[in-house]
C-alpha cells in the first residue's frame, strides 16, 4: 500500500524564506487512525502492481507542483480492500496545513448518488413505480407546460407526459429548481429549506418535453424532495439513519461539526493565464443549513466515500449490512437515457439512476471498463467503480474549476494501467442490463 506527503516546492520555499511557522500534522498517526477503519492490502494481494500504482502517485504531485492543485487525497481499492491510500500537498496551503488521509471536502454533485440510493430504498419497499408521476407527492407538478422558442420568440405548450420518478432519477425531467422572477424582475426571497424552494418554482416552465432531452440540473433536487415527502423524515435525517450510520460513514455531513473544522480542506480557484490556484474559501465554521439539497451539499472523506461505492460494487451490502439488491443496483446502472447525449461526461456515456455509465471505452474519457459507473463533484472530486475489474478510485481534491485540468480522467489510466492480473474472467458482483429507456 502507499502513503505519502509530497513537501511541494510550495512548502520548501516557505520554510526556507521563513515567511511563517509552519506546523506539520503527523502523517503516521492520521494514517494509523484510518488504516484501522479501512481492509488493507498490498496492491499485489489484489492483482496490482506497487512499482505501477507509483504513477498515481507521480500524477499528483506533478499538478501540486506546478501550483495547479494544492493537495489531493487519491484512493484504489480492488476485491474489496484498499491498496493504494495517499495524501499529497496541502488542506490549506495558507496555514501551512498538510493533507492527511482523513480531511474532508465539498463533495458537491457526488451528493447525487448517494441522494438516488435513499429514494430506491424506498423504492425496494414498494411505496412507488420508476413511471409514476411526481405528481403523485406533489400535485402543484401536474399539468406542466414546456416553454420553447417558436420563431425567436418563447412560447409554451402543454407537456407530452407526466414528469416521473425515473425522469427526475436521470435527469430527463426538464425540471428546474429556479423560483419565477416577481416583480421588476427580481427574485424572491431565497428559500431556508428544499421544500419551499420545490413549492416556489412549480410554475415554472419545462425546458423540454419530459424524456426528450437529458439536462443536468435540479432533477436530483427533486429526488431529495420525494425523499421527504415518502419517508416523512427530512433528508439530512433520512440519510444519517438509513446510510450513514449503518455503513460507519460517520464523517459525512451536510452540517459540518465544529469539531470537525480542522480537518476540513480548503477551496481554492484557479487565476491568471496559467492558472495557479488561490484561496477561494478558507475552512471556517458556518451556521447549520436546514436547506438539504439534492444536487450537493455533503462533506465527505474518502475512507467514507469509499465504504458507500463498495457497498455498491457489493451489490448494495457491506460488512453485513444490506441497504439494496443487487438488483436494484444492476437497474441503477443501466443506461436509462436512450440515445440522449450526456453532455457533461461527453461521447461514450449513458447515464442510469444517479450515475454516468460507460457505454463506450474507445470514446469515454475514462480509461474503465464497459459498465463502469461514476460522478464527480463541481469542486474537483471524483469517484468511480469498475465492476468488471472488481475495483473502484475515489479522488478528492478542492478547485473552483478544473477545465483545464485532465488529472481526473487520467486518475483513471493510471489506476487502470497498475492492474497486473485482470478479473474480466470473473463474474462482476453487478453489472448494469442492457436496455433502453
Amino acid at each position: 500500500m502507499t502513503w505519502s506527503y509530497s513537501r511541494s516546492r510550495k512548502l520548501l520555499s516557505a520554510v526556507t524564506v521563513g515567511a511563517a511557522v509552519v506546523v506539520l500534522v503527523p502523517i503516521s498517526a492520521v494514517r494509523g487512525a484510518v488504516e484501522d477503519t479501512l481492509p488493507m492490502a498490498s496492491p499485489e494481494e489484489v492483482g496490482m502492481s506497487s512499482e505501477r500504482l507509483q504513477r498515481v502517485s507521480a500524477l499528483m504531485k506533478r499538478n501540486i507542483d506546478d501550483d495547479l492543485l494544492a493537495g489531493t487525497v487519491s484512493l484504489i481499492a480492488r476485491h474489496g480492500k484498499v491498496a493504494h491510500l495517499e495524501a499529497q500537498g496541502f488542506a490549506n496551503e495558507e496555514a501551512g496545513v498538510a493533507m492527511t488521509p482523513d480531511n474532508l471536502f465539498t463533495i458537491m454533485s457526488m451528493t447525487k448518488p448517494i441522494v438516488t440510493v435513499g429514494l430506491m430504498m424506498l423504492y425496494e419497499e414498494g411505496h412507488f413505480r420508476l413511471d409514476d408521476p411526481v405528481s403523485k407527492w406533489l400535485p402543484a407538478y401536474a399539468d406542466k407546460s414546456v416553454r420553447r422558442t417558436v420563431g425567436g420568440r418563447a412560447v409554451t405548450e402543454p407537456a407530452a407526459r407526466p414528469v416521473t420518478v425515473r425522469h427526475v432519477l436521470s435527469h430527463q425531467s426538464g425540471l428546474s429548481i429556479r423560483p419565477p422572477a416577481g416583480r421588476g424582475g427580481q427574485r424572491s426571497e431565497r428559500p431556508t429549506t428544499l421544500s419551499e424552494a420545490v413549492d416556489a418554482a412549480a410554475d415554472v416552465p419545462l425546458a423540454f418535453h419530459p424524456g426528450d432531452e437529458w439536462q443536468y440540473g435540479a432533477s436530483t433536487d427533486y429526488v431529495a424532495i420525494l425523499v421527504e415527502k415518502i419517508s416523512g423524515m427530512s433528508l439530512d435525517d433520512y440519510l444519517r439513519d438509513r446510510i450513514f450510520e449503518p455503513l460507519g460513514m460517520l464523517d459525512t455531513h451536510y452540517n459540518i461539526p465544529e469539531s470537525k473544522i480542522d480537518r476540513v480542506a480548503a477551496v481554492y480557484r484557479p487565476t491568471g493565464p496559467t492558472n495557479t490556484i488561490e484561496l477561494f474559501r478558507a475552512p471556517a465554521f458556518r451556521e447549520p443549513t436546514r436547506y438539504f439539497s439534492g444536487q450537493a451539499g455533503l462533506s465527505s472523506t474518502a475512507a467514507d466515500y469509499f465504504r458507500f461505492h463498495q457497498m455498491m460494487l457489493n451489490g448494495g451490502e457491506l460488512d453485513g449490512v444490506r441497504l439494496l439488491s443487487p438488483r436494484t443496483v444492476n437497474l441503477m446502472i443501466s443506461n436509462h437515457a436512450g440515445d440522449n447525449l450526456v453532455y457533461v461526461r461527453g461521447p461514450g456515456y449513458g447515464f442510469g439512476l444517479g450515475y454516468g455509465i460507460v457505454m463506450d471505452p474507445g470514446r469515454a474519457t475514462d480509461h474503465l471498463s464497459p459498465g463502469s459507473f461514476l460522478w464527480g463533484g463541481a469542486w474537483g472530486t471524483v469517484a468511480w467503480v469498475d465492476p468488471a475489474e472488481d475495483m473502484l478510485g475515489i479522488l478528492m481534491m478542492q478547485i473552483t474549476s478544473y477545465g483545464h485540468l485532465s488529472v481526473r480522467q487520467d486518475f483513471s489510466t493510471v489506476a487502470s494501467q497498475a492492474i497486473i492480473e485482470t478479473n474480466r474472467h470473473n463474474a462482476p458482483a453487478v453489472m448494469g442490463y442492457q436496455s433502453r429507456y
